[in-house]
């Protein structure tokens, strides 16, 4: 059963870190391009980053996030800093096979996501 789980979410103050996390099991992430996207109450969800052989990241995160993939843990990780209240949203991370890795609807399978709440 393929399978994507997200980890790492909480609350955290504005200018701080955290790291999500993003495992895989039932295949193999680095045979797919896998996004991480987000939702904030009352918005669409949107694209955050992307990688495969490279990384893709919105304007409102370049600088400020990093994903990278750990092939022997099957995992995916978006390394956030400087965080903003304006980041505060549910976190997925999604798996798919096309190039499109920053369109939701190219990607193949989601995980249920992980909360993120930047606030005093």
């Amino acid at each position: 059963q393929l399978q994507l789980v997200e980890s790492g979410g909480g609350l955290v103050q504005p200018g701080g870190s955290l790291r999500l996390s993003c495992a895989a099991s039932g295949f193999t992430l680095d045979r797919y391009y896998i996004g991480w996207f987000r939702q904030a109450p009352g918005k669409e969800r949107e694209a955050v980053s992307c990688i495969s052989s490279s990384t893709i990241y919105a304007t409102s995160v370049k600088g400020r996030f990093t994903i990278s993939r750990d092939n022997a843990k099957n995992t995916v990780y978006l390394q956030m800093k400087s965080l903003e209240p304006e980041d505060t949203a549910v976190y997925y991370c999604a798996a798919g096979a096309s190039i499109r890795c920053l369109s939701p609807n190219a990607m193949d399978y989601w995980g249920k996501g992980t909360l993120v709440t930047v606030s005093l």
